[in-house]
């Protein structure tokens, strides 16, 4: 058989191609590919979070019966919290993104998103819909119906107040809406719909297997086992669900019966009239190819329709695993229908109501896949390293490799091109003839590569809006709008089109074989150590403006680096020069900055030129094992808030850091001297030299270590000290681990509203006035919520000086907790410092500050420790 293959395109953004199924090579991959070319429907599930799929439902449909599957989360998890480090915000939107694209690759599902920013945890339907238009968050799920077309959609959540989260209510709201609203042109028409025609579900479902199974009209056993995976679809759940290590969601594959449920709500298909008696989430659905048989006019697409139909039960019946030569003939019959029906469907796939296309390109891709794996047919495309500069170029070596029992014949290309998104471009250069590949053995020719635009996380391309990203979508999913490099196979019948990554592999000591995905980056990044600082007004300012410079280039730069300061801060010096002598060269320029500021916020920023070039943006690498490397891009410059602030005297503060965790640096730029300590060490170090002790939020939970130094630590504050703890969760009410008792509702109690109003119970409380007296204006500004994790049974022993609630909740004081212990001085906190701090808000740094000298505090007359009348 005749093989040739040409460089359709080469799109280095960060991104792999989906990966089928769990176990992606060899026979185990071939036979669940072939099993599933004759089955042609898809599912659509849609929650709010990352972490809010069901993964045993979206396992046992994608591998188990072989739809094509995907879910649709409208928030990229942006509002959660850290357990594996420090990133929040945009930051952890990626890592989380990256989290559910790891999942989707041992599942086999696809994924997708909405433009909605996860702005936190929120308590109705109502207050989500504040923060996203409603029909804007609607539109967004109707595109990716529309573009998706699935027959069946499952709705995680009920779109009641049970769901608990307002998000999560809004999502099952949008997911019943848009099963409704995907085939209504007047409201939606298709301008606003990614170009993408009206689609009409057949079935809408709600999962119950969250609420026990309560409801349900079918269950299913997602506990099953599958002898070409050697798993059940259970234990790859399990797998997929434990790649959400920033939750901490690491889950047991465990072995038997495990019954999953759904319960139908809407059908427009004939089924047994009582749902109870369904026997398929299928049922009443042609899942086959021959449905698509009345959508298309041209008798030559119905005979192909046909003979894809009969090749793909052909190829079920032929192949044999331990010879997958057998299955051949039958696939590439299979794939020449296929790009007939490709060619002539493509054009009205749009416009259309049907299903055909996507249908088609599902069909393609999975018998690309198995032609590839029966055929013994490896391309890999490797580069010298692992980034090329914007206007660079970098060569990569594309390998054919022939693994299989017959001769293939390659042609070379001669050039390839860069395109964004991953869209192939047809002939992308002339072709120097063929080059025969015996059976074992490889060819490899090298082209060029061009850097175009910068790589980075789509969405984060333009600001947000409001709680909305500003990127639309397109009706691509995550796991393909960034296809990566595309090298296009060509057998006899026609194009066979694989995505390849371009990566640099190479061998670390330990891990043994690693790749990196080559990305775009600037010929000269720019970064500066953080984006948000603090400082104390009218205080003498001296601190050091570290700017970090890579070069991304491969040919030496000198570059001159400055600073733009606000009026009443000096620089060193006006100007630094550093050589830069080629690819990967990195070196970090500091100034020494001196002065003084009043109250208020202010920029510095940084530049470095080179020749006739002004570079100002710089790139955090994100880099955890389980997840691709991510570059997140911001301009070097840092807001820098001044704060009207007094420091405690004497303070010596040390600090044990929690889950998500900045704010030590913040309290250090505020001149308060912290000493970060090890959990590990806690029950050894010398603690007698402290002040203070904080310990950072969720830390009890992230460090069994603190947990068993506790008693330590109390009998620490019982001699003098102060303790400031804050929040954790359901930890907190172990016995022993507070001074005093408290207890948590489930869900815990929180103050979600970012503005609610704070009130005073106690006005000459130290924490409220000393050194710095909080006022209505310290309570302004603050991001994203109040208190969480908030206690409702608070023993009576406690100082709580401040209540606070939601609009229409009963009032709680369960946001500051103050003991006295022994001469010491305990402060539990369910304030969020963690997000308010490291966002530069001055009340909340006040705040903080007086609760590190609330035991140095002078005690007016009428004000003492005793806790408040009950």
């Amino acid at each position: 058989m005749n093989l040739r293959y040409a460089l359709a395109a080469l799109s280095l953004a960060i991104a792999a191609p989906r990966v089928l199924p769990a176990q992606s090579r060899g026979a185990a991959a071939l036979g669940e590919l072939v099993q599933g070319l004759p089955v042609t429907v898809r599912v659509l599930v849609i929650g709010a979070h990352p972490d809010d799929e069901d993964t045993r439902l979206i396992t046992w449909l994608a591998l188990g019966h072989h739809a094509d599957v995907a879910y649709l989360s409208l928030t990229r998890g942006d509002g959660g919290q850290n357990l594996i480090g420090d990133e929040l915000g945009d930051a952890l939107g990626v890592i989380r993104t990256e989290e559910l694209l790891a999942a989707r690759r041992i599942d086999g599902a696809h994924q997708y998103f909405t433009r909605a920013y996860d702005f936190g945890f929120s308590k109705t339907s109502a207050e989500s819909f504040e923060h996203w238009p409603h029909d804007s968050v609607l539109e967004d799920v109707v595109t990716v119906v529309r573009a998706f077309r699935p027959q069946v959609i499952v709705s995680v959540f009920s779109g009641t107040p049970r769901d608990g989260h307002g998000q999560h209510q809004v999502a099952g709201i949008v997911a019943r809406e848009a099963y409704d609203a995907a085939m209504d042109t007047v409201r939606f028409p298709r301008s606003a719909t990614a170009g993408y025609g009206a689609w009409t579900p057949l079935k809408f479902y709600r999962t119950r297997s969250y609420w026990g199974g309560q409801g349900a009209t079918l269950t299913y056993n997602a506990g099953a086992y599958d002898p070409l995976l050697g798993q059940s679809y259970a234990q790859i759940a399990a797998e997929s669900r434990s790649q959400h290590k920033s939750q901490g969601f690491g889950r047991l594959g465990q072995l038997g019966a495990q019954t999953g449920s759904v319960r139908l709500e809407s059908s427009r298909v004939r089924t047994a009239s009582d749902p109870s008696k369904e026997r398929s989430i299928f049922e009443g659905i042609d899942t086959t190819w021959r449905r698509l048989v009345p959508q298309v006019s041209r008798p030559a697409d119905r005979a192909a329709v046909e003979r894809v139909a009969a090749a793909s039960e052909e190829a079920r019946r032929t192949l044999r695993l331990a010879d997958p030569a057998t299955g051949v003939p039958a696939l590439e019959r299979a794939r020449a229908a296929l790009a007939q029906l490709a060619t002539d469907a493509r054009a009205s796939s749009r416009a259309g109501g049907g299903d055909v296309m996507p249908s088609v390109e599902d069909g393609l891709r999975r018998v690309t896949r198995a032609l590839l794996l029966a055929r013994g047919i490896t391309v890999e495309a490797i580069a010298p390293r692992d980034a090329v500069a914007v206007g660079d170029s970098i060569p990569v070596a594309v390998t054919v490799y022939d693994q299989g029992s017959s001769r293939v014949s390659v042609e070379s290309p001669a050039t390839a091109a860069m395109s964004r998104g991953g869209s192939p471009a047809a002939g992308s250069g002339p072709s120097r003839g063929g080059t025969i590949i015996l059976p074992d053995s490889a060819h490899t020719d090298t082209t060029w590569v061009h850097g175009g635009s910068i790589t980075q996380p789509w969405w984060l391309v333009t600001p947000r809006r409001g709680d909305m990203f500003s990127v639309p979508i397109d009706g691509r999913s995550d796991d393909v709008r960034d296809a990566g490099t595309q090298v296009r196979v060509v057998l006899d019948g026609g194009a066979l089109v694989t995505d390849v990554p371009v990566v640099r592999r190479y061998a670390d000591p330990v891990r043994g074989e690693l790749e990196r995905p080559v990305a775009v980056v600037p010929p000269v990044a720019v970064t500066l150590d953080r984006t948000v600082e603090l400082a104390r007004a009218n205080s003498p300012l001296s601190r050091s403006v570290q700017v970090h410079l890579v070069s991304g280039v491969t040919t030496p730069r000198d570059v001159s680096v400055s600073l733009t300061l606000p009026a009443g801060l000096h620089a060193d010096s006006a100007a630094r020069d550093v050589h830069l002598p080629g690819f990967g060269a990195a070196a970090t320029v500091t100034f020494d900055v001196t002065g003084q500021l009043a109250p208020g916020s202010y920029q510095v920023a940084a530049v470095a030129r080179s020749g006739d070039q002004a570079f100002t943006v710089g790139y955090v690498p994100i880099e955890y094992s389980h997840i691709r490397p991510q570059k997140l891009y911001r301009p070097a410059i840092v807001d820098l808030h001044v704060v009207d602030a007094a420091l405690p005297p004497r303070l010596d503060v040390g600090y044990v850091r929690g889950v998500g965790d900045n704010v030590a640096p913040m309290l250090q730029e505020l001149g308060v001297p912290i000493t970060l300590l090890d959990p590990a060490r806690l029950a050894t170090v010398d603690l007698s030299r402290y002040s203070a002790i904080v310990i950072g939020t969720r830390a009890y939970e992230a460090h069994p270590e603190l947990a068993a130094a506790n008693g330590r630590l109390l009998d620490w504050v019982r001699s003098g000290g102060t303790m400031v703890v804050q929040y954790g969760q359901v930890e907190m009410t172990d016995p022993g681990r507070l001074p005093y008792p408290i207890e948590l509702t489930r869900p815990a109690a929180r103050v979600t509203d970012e503005k609610a109003v704070v009130r005073i119970l106690r006005p000459n409380d130290p924490v409220l006035n000393w050194p710095n007296r909080i006022g209505a204006a310290d309570w302004d500004g603050w991001v994203q919520e109040r208190a969480l994790y908030m206690p409702s049974t608070i023993d009576p022993r406690y100082i709580t000086p401040i209540a606070m609630n939601d609009p229409d909740e009963t009032s709680n004081n369960g946001a500051i907790l103050e003991a006295r212990w022994g001469a010491g001085m305990y402060v539990y906190t369910t304030l969020s410092l963690f997000r308010q701090l490291p966002a530069g808000n001055p009340g909340a740094s006040r705040l903080f500050l007086n609760m590190l000298g609330v035991n140095q505090a002078p005690r007016a007359a009428g004000t003492d420790s005793t806790p408040n009348p009950r």
